[in-house]
C-alpha cells in the first residue's frame, strides 16, 4: 500500500511595512493544520533544529559576512546568537547588530498565519551593500528553514 505524503502549506513572500527600516521583507505561512507553537518555538525549530554543520554555516555567514555580533549559542536569551528582544504567545523579536547594520527578525503567529518579517537598518553605507548581497540568500534560506521546521514538527 502506497503512503501519501502530507503536503505542508507553502511559505510565500509577502509585502510588509518597513516601519522605519531601510529594508523589509516577510514570509507568510498559513497555520491551518500546523502544530500550535509559540513564535519563539518556530524560530528555534527553524534555526536550531538543523544539522550542526548547517547551523554553523549560517552563523558563519551572519558573523563573517555581515559582521553581526552574535551572543552565546546556549543562552536562552539568544536564538543561535540573535538576542531575544521580546517574546510572548503571539510574537518574538530577535536582533543582531553589526557596525554597518542592524537586523531584526519579528515572527508573529495568530489563528490564520505565521508571519516572519525581517528588517534591516543601514548604520553605514557598507550596510546597504552587505545586505544587498545577503538578501538573496535570506530570501532562499528563510522559506527553506521554515518549511523544514514545518515538516519536522508535523
Amino acid at each position: 500500500m502506497a503512503r501519501t505524503a502530507r503536503c505542508a502549506p507553502a511559505v510565500r513572500r509577502v509585502r510588509v511595512d518597513p516601519v522605519g527600516a531601510h529594508f523589509a521583507t516577510a514570509f507568510e505561512l498559513p497555520t491551518a493544520g500546523l502544530p500550535r507553537l509559540a513564535p519563539e518555538e518556530w524560530v528555534r525549530a527553524s534555526y536550531e533544529d538543523v544539522p550542526v554543520i548547517l547551523r554553523e554555516l549560517i552563523r558563519a555567514g551572519w558573523a563573517g559576512w555581515l559582521g553581526l555580533r552574535l551572543g552565546p549559542r546556549t543562552s536562552r536569551r539568544h536564538v543561535v546568537g540573535w538576542r531575544v528582544l521580546e517574546t510572548g504567545p503571539g510574537r518574538v523579536a530577535l536582533e543582531a547588530r553589526a557596525p554597518s547594520l542592524t537586523v531584526r527578525n519579528v515572527v508573529t503567529v495568530d489563528e490564520a498565519r505565521l508571519l516572519w518579517a525581517t528588517y534591516a537598518v543601514y548604520e553605514r553605507r557598507t550596510g546597504r551593500v552587505l545586505w544587498s548581497l545577503a538578501a538573496p540568500v535570506h530570501h532562499l534560506a528563510v522559506p527553506l528553514l521554515l518549511g523544514r521546521a514545518v515538516r519536522r514538527t508535523a
